[in-house]
């Protein structure tokens, strides 16, 4: 017996007829939408103080297509798309059921909103104190008030802040039961649940190897097979494009992820247990999921408004670039002093653009005072001057601050048709919180960046040594990064145990920075994943205050991957790909 679940949705914008695709096109028991990263709660924050709705309304836009065929089913539907306003979500349900002539039972979930509340607003990754006003403070909730929704009778369930995982553990306990002692099939369902969690990002979206990837224009979404021992197979619908492969699965189970611990409100999975087959086309089983009392704290996504900011941009071409850049800013300094503002970011790309942002406190000073004096510059400026942005207004930025709280202080609660449940309030088994000391300590310990760590080398490094050839890291590795607050975190995995040596022997923390040295100045931490062929880095402090307040001109760190697979190391023969003057290798197939 396997439970079904089938993702819609991996963010705010995605695809809107998913949730069509995946009704009629086969067979699913739950449909699950992902609406909430980290910057979406700040982007619901800034609609509601303009007066429009504090949820996610394109999931309305999808239940309009499919909530009727899946009462029909008996499908049930579960969605973190109530963001700030989960009432107001199921509300805005209750409406659109009765202009369509349906009666479903309807579920919220609250209680993960503590913005008013007290909080120790001691930044979890930095140690910093924020001392503030919260614009949002929003505590990441279990599966198990969805679970409890579900067995009340729930048809849809509208929650606000959960785990992304949440979505599938929530009506994996429901289904199977599981209690919170059982953490070994919570742990697999965590898993299964981070795999669909970004929708296409499984099933061949965003993949290194894309050109691997069938008809990637009509990419199907991804579903889960959840079985009661926590294993699931990954798959798609027929007839839809995409892949489902080893490759693509661990791709996305090494995006956004920091310690092979990977921690939640339900229970700790340990990604470092995983173990990933290909069962068939397009069917990819994960088992041996191991699991371990979760926590006894919740972590709390804080957001406020950090100030105003703006970024001008300028192309640069020809000869002497980085002389051009810097009479450029001497240029602008001279109209508007640099240390004038609370803070400015100058980066310089290989493609010739300069990318200047300022904040400040000030919306006049980051606004037309500084975009004017770089306009101002134009006739006065480097030879070839021109701009990609015309000068405008400073835009409010947020900052994302997490923070951690006791879990016995946050109480879920939820609504069915308006009338609260009772919800079973059995403590889970919690591991000790562990101070931020600790919780350093414990990374460092479960890091071996090729300091200490004993693996048979394959050979020297030396460029032009017998038997080695200097290829792209991506001809034999695949990569994926994404955004961890103010963290960026980057997945390195490969397809054959000989390559899988090379990379943990090769592949330090220190080749990691002189390959890319914009990493150079961070913390970085290194974990080694042996079952998915993988390593994961977690750049620390990369992302400066997290997206919103990212000057980067990628803010969520999505390239990181490529750019590193992009730059050349020396390998043993035997291991590069093959290669004829003809035509560039073909890229490794993990």
């Amino acid at each position: 017996m396997t439970l079904r679940v089938a993702n819609c949705s991996g963010f705010y914008g995605d695809r809107l007829s998913a949730a069509k695709e995946m009704v009629e096109g086969g067979p699913i028991d739950v449909l699950t939408g992902d609406w909430l990263a980290e910057l979406t709660m700040l982007i619901l924050a800034g609609n509601r103080l303009k007066g429009r709705p504090g949820y996610a309304p394109t999931f309305l836009r999808q239940l309009e297509d499919v909530l009727g065929p899946c009462l029909d089913r008996g499908i049930k539907i579960v969605s973190n798309a109530g963001g700030l306003d989960p009432a107001g979500c199921a509300e805005a349900v209750h409406e659109l059921a009765a202009k369509l002539g349906l009666s479903p039972a309807i579920a919220h979930v609250t209680g993960d909103d503590l913005t008013g509340r007290d909080l120790d607003l001691v930044n979890a990754d930095t140690g910093e104190r924020f001392a503030g006003t919260p614009l949002t403070a929003n505590a990441y909730l279990g599966g198990r008030p969805i679970a409890a929704a579900l067995s009340a009778g729930a048809d849809v369930v509208v929650t606000g802040r959960v785990t992304d995982a949440a979505l599938v553990t929530g009506p994996g306990i429901w289904r199977y039961g599981w209690g919170p002692g059982d953490l070994d099939p919570l742990a697999g369902s965590v898993v299964a649940g981070h795999i669909i969690e970004c929708g296409c990002q499984a099933t061949g979206g965003n993949y290194a190897f894309f050109q691997d990837v069938p008809d990637l224009a009509h990419c199907g979404f991804p579903i889960a097979e959840l079985r009661a021992d926590g294993s699931a197979v990954i798959t798609k619908h027929p007839g839809t494009g995409g892949l489902v492969s080893v490759g693509t699965v661990t791709a996305q189970l090494v995006y956004e992820l920091g310690s092979p611990c990977y921690l939640g409100p339900d229970v700790v999975a340990r990604f470092d247990t995983i173990t990933l087959s290909q069962e068939g086309p397009d069917r990819v089983l994960v088992s041996g999921v191991r699991g371990e009392p979760p926590p006894d704290t919740l972590k709390v996504a804080v957001n406020y408004l950090g100030g105003y900011r703006n970024t001008m941009t300028l192309v640069l071409t020809g000869l002497d670039i980085e002389a051009k850049a810097r009479a450029a800013q001497a240029a602008i300094w001279a109209r508007i002093p640099r240390e004038s503002f609370d803070e400015v970011d100058v980066s310089l790309s290989e493609s010739g653009l300069l990318r200047i942002t300022v904040m400040d406190a000030d919306q006049r000073l980051a606004g037309r005072a500084f975009s004017s004096a770089v306009v101002e510059t134009g006739l006065a400026s480097y030879p070839g001057f021109y701009g990609l942005t015309p000068p405008g207004n400073a835009s409010p930025f947020g900052v994302y601050w997490p923070v951690l709280i006791p879990a016995t202080e946050v109480r879920p609660q939820v609504f069915l048709n308006g009338r609260e449940l009772p919800l079973d309030t059995t403590t889970p088994p919690h591991s000790p919180a562990p101070s931020r000391r600790e919780a350093d300590r414990r990374s460092q310990a479960s890091q071996t960046a090729g300091d200490g760590h004993q693996v048979p080398a394959v050979g020297g490094q030396g460029a032009g040594g017998a038997g080695r050839v200097r290829v792209p890291l991506g001809w034999i590795a695949g990569a994926r990064s994404g955004d961890k607050g103010g963290n960026a975190n980057l997945g390195v995995w490969t397809d054959t145990p000989d390559r899988y040596r090379w990379l943990v022997t090769h592949l330090t923390t220190e080749t990691l920075k002189t390959l890319l040295p914009a990493l150079a100045p961070h913390r970085v931490e290194r974990h080694e994943l042996p079952n998915l062929k993988a390593i994961n880095f977690v750049i620390h402090g990369l992302l400066g205050r997290g997206v919103a307040a990212s000057p980067r001109m990628d803010p969520q760190a999505k390239a990181l991957g490529e750019e590193l697979r992009a730059q050349p190391v020396d390998v043993p023969s035997p291991l590069a790909p093959p290669a004829t003057p003809a035509a560039p290798p073909p890229a490794a197939r993990p």
